[in-house]
């Protein structure tokens, strides 16, 4: 089964914690040289201690500090990387929305999070896609939420905007297949991150119970019966990425433990 990604270049997007970082160390295993986009430099050169590294076959690492409020200065610096390399893998994934019903959302919070994940994931696509033609060899992987799915009781603005993504990206899917350029979504369920404490920590103190407790419970919900780790995320991303996934495309990947009740 070929795995092997040496050679190839991946740009992976909020790459400083979380899914992200565990994406990047999952394609730098199969021998990626891999980008780190997050805001934090110091984050982002821990995590590159973090990875895989075969000086012996030319790979290496590096990061772009970027903010995906301001789209404009993104592209510049990412245009800048894309003129010394092309780039053959693309992971979207950036920051969710704050929670609460949707009826309470300010009209600002759904034009931010449209902006920071569909309209940051085009121009990132804008700019890569070109690279990826001309090698015949792309991947575009977005990382969304099981709310494509199912929308998420108290997520309105992230259900929302995570249904454009997933259309987006389903549109794009069709127009770059051709070109040997997959576009594919990774869904996680409730997985082991700051974003899920974030969410559920207050919801535990709510309930009067430590956040460990709330987490035992939720877990009941799920057929696995436990929460899902990032890596086990990052390694449905890097099998996304490699060249035996090459027929996989417009999918949405649920990695979920069973959570889904949909088909």
């Amino acid at each position: 089964m070929n795995l092997d990604l040496f050679g190839k270049n991946a740009l992976v997007c909020g790459s400083s914690k979380g899914i992200g970082k565990a994406a990047a160390i999952q394609l730098a295993s199969l021998g990626a040289n891999v980008t780190l986009v997050a805001r934090s430099v110091d984050k982002m050169s821990a995590v590159i201690k973090e990875m895989d590294m075969d000086i012996s076959k030319g790979q290496d690492h590096d990061f772009l500090m970027a903010d995906f409020t301001d789209s404009k200065e993104l592209v510049k610096r990412v245009r800048g990387l894309s003129l010394k390399r092309p780039y053959h893998i693309l992971v979207n994934n950036t920051g969710g929305p704050a929670g609460g019903p949707i009826l309470d959302a300010d009209p600002d919070a759904f034009m931010q999070a449209y902006h920071n994940h569909v309209i940051c994931s085009h121009l990132l696509s804008q700019l890569l896609v070109p690279g990826m033609k001309r090698a015949n060899y792309g991947r575009i992987i977005n990382i969304i939420s099981i709310s494509v799915k199912t929308p998420i009781v108290g997520l309105g603005v992230s259900n929302t905007t995570r249904g454009a993504m997933a259309s987006w990206s389903k549109t794009m899917a069709s127009e770059l297949g051709p070109h040997g350029i997959t576009v594919n979504n990774v869904l996680p369920g409730f997985t082991n991150t700051e974003r899920l404490k974030d969410l559920y920590g207050p919801k535990a103190a709510a309930a009067g119970q430590s956040y460990d407790e709330y987490m035992a419970e939720l877990a009941e919900t799920i057929p696995a019966k436990r929460i899902g780790e990032p890596m086990e995320v990052g390694a449905a991303v890097a099998f996304l990425a490699s060249p035996v996934a090459g027929y996989i495309n417009g999918v949405n990947l649920p990695v979920d433990g069973g959570r889904v009740p949909s088909m």
